[in-house]
């Protein structure tokens, strides 16, 4: 039987904390090559970010495959957003939206998670609470996929198969990496401990 990853997210689930409702996907994943530009891309928006929430940016991180160097990744830069308290939006969505930002995502029932799309180049601001345990895991992947290059080859591969298939919704293609992902995250905790 082939290794599908768990159930994907269904169309309810998805419209249920996608504001304005799920879009529609309906073919492969397009997957671009390691560029060197995108960690210069992070910086300035982390920056701007910085500018634009003041202190109520606790800690920007550049997380996901553009912050991996010799990973190919869907071209949309993934920054991790430290907030004091994701669920208070007032402190930080109305500002992020004056500047382009759009809120696109509301997961209470996850971590508090919100996702804002950034304007250009394409962003996925994904804003959590302080010491937040999804916070750490994102790091603690990105990490080790920078430091171990057969796991990093190993995801890339899984990666490219996945992403050749076609997806209704792309939550589906990131449902189904969740194996690997969880594969290569328990040999990183081998590792550090």
């Amino acid at each position: 039987m082939e290794d599908t990853g768990p159930e994907p997210t269904t169309k309810a689930q998805l419209d249920a904390y996608t504001i304005g409702g799920a879009r529609l996907h309906g073919g492969p994943i397009q997957l671009a090559e390691y560029d060197a530009r995108w960690p210069q891309a992070y910086d300035h928006e982390a920056n701007r970010i910085r500018r634009i929430l003041g202190s109520t940016a606790v800690r920007l991180e550049h997380v996901g495959s553009t912050s991996v160097p010799e990973l190919a990744a869907k071209p949309i830069i993934d920054i991790v957003l430290v907030v004091a308290n994701s669920g208070d939006e007032a402190s930080y969505v109305a500002p992020l939206e004056f500047c382009g930002y759009q809120l696109r995502i509301r997961e209470p029932g996850w971590f508090e998670h919100r996702m804002l799309k950034g304007p250009e180049p394409d962003i996925n601001l994904h804003v959590f609470s302080e010491r937040c345990s999804e916070v750490a895991r994102m790091i603690r992947f990105r990490d080790h996929l920078r430091s171990n290059s057969a796991d990093r080859e190993h995801y890339e591969a899984k990666k490219r198969e996945l992403a050749a298939r076609s997806w209704e919704y792309v939550q589906h293609y990131a449902d189904a990496k969740t194996g690997v992902i969880q594969e290569i995250l328990a040999r990183a905790d081998c590792v550090t401990t």
